[in-house]
């Protein structure tokens, strides 16, 4: 890669990388997902267009980003990673290998949702904390690993496509989420557009655990990986089930930035999109879900 290719990725707006690795950008700050964080730590200078955490440490740019969340150690898969998530032509890019670099290899890992099984910190962190549905859990086909949660995504015809492992455990010196080598991310939960209607109600939201809690609500949904960056084919799905079912879009914005951004760029795309706001307190959808389930419990 020439040097000017490298700029273009560390270029890339680094909160918009960030919520496409996963983590929820709030007023240029996240909870860090390099150590045990529970109040946000992590800071977006988008000026400089770096992170830094004051309180492990932390830094770097958009590459510095992908290679520690994505598990690359190398530079030049994170930053074809970057090029592939972000839809930037790398024109110069010319591997030293004679191979191409590895897709997604979902053979390899298919066969670990076969008979899913989930240890009980996996079942705490469902059940107890975000108070899912045994069914939705099923349905999702979510397994576990150790103190990781893995959650497979499936195309509409329910073939393997990605992966997203969560870290549940207390080692601060973990990431957050980690991908696959190759992984891309998708729309979550796209068998679901098998089973609608012409007509019915379609809810949007932002992220896996969102989608979870919608589910368990016991009304059919999607998740957008991202907040920012929706790429083409993502629209393109979501244009096509707009003119060939007709269905009634519906979505409840996150309480923050990232949030609302999100519901504008897809009310763009549809613009019958149906508009759901949280009550007060609740982050999200997920949340609300949440603090329904204690409420109906006290």
């Amino acid at each position: 890669m020439e040097k000017y290719e490298i700029q273009k990725l560390r270029d890339l707006p680094i909160e918009g990388v960030a919520e496409r690795l996963g983590l929820h950008v709030n007023r240029h700050k996240s909870l860090c997902p390099f150590h045990d964080d529970h109040t946000p730590s992590l800071t977006f200078n988008v000026r400089r267009n770096t992170y830094r955490c004051y309180a492990c440490g932390a830094h770097g740019d958009t590459i510095d980003l992908a290679m520690k969340l994505c598990g690359e150690e190398a530079f030049r898969e994170a930053c074809q990673w970057l090029a592939n998530e972000h839809n930037v032509i790398l024109t110069e890019y010319m591997p030293m290998e004679t191979k191409p670099p590895k897709p997604f290899d979902a053979k390899r890992y298919a066969r670990y949702f076969e008979h899913p099984w989930l240890s009980p910190e996996a079942c705490k962190f469902l059940f107890e904390k975000r108070h899912l549905n045994p069914a939705v859990v099923r349905y999702c086909r979510l397994n576990s690993f150790r103190d990781w949660l893995q959650i497979p995504y499936y195309d509409q015809d329910g073939k393997l496509i990605g992966i997203q492992s969560r870290y549940m455990g207390t080692d601060p010196a973990q990431p957050r989420f980690r991908f696959p080598y190759g992984n891309r991310c998708h729309i979550y939960n796209l068998p679901i557009l098998k089973m609608l209607k012409e007509g019915e109600d379609l809810y949007i939201t932002e992220g896996c655990s969102d989608c979870w809690a919608m589910l368990s609500a016991g009304r059919k949904a999607i998740a957008i990986p991202s907040a920012t960056l929706l790429k083409p084919k993502e629209v393109e799905q979501l244009l096509r089930l707009s003119s060939t079912l007709r269905l009634n879009f519906h979505m409840y914005p996150d309480h923050d930035e990232p949030g609302e951004r999100l519901f504008h760029q897809l009310q763009e795309i549809l613009p019958s999109l149906i508009r759901h706001d949280l009550p007060s307190g609740c982050k999200d959808f997920a949340d609300y879900w949440t603090s329904k389930a204690l409420s109906v419990k006290c």
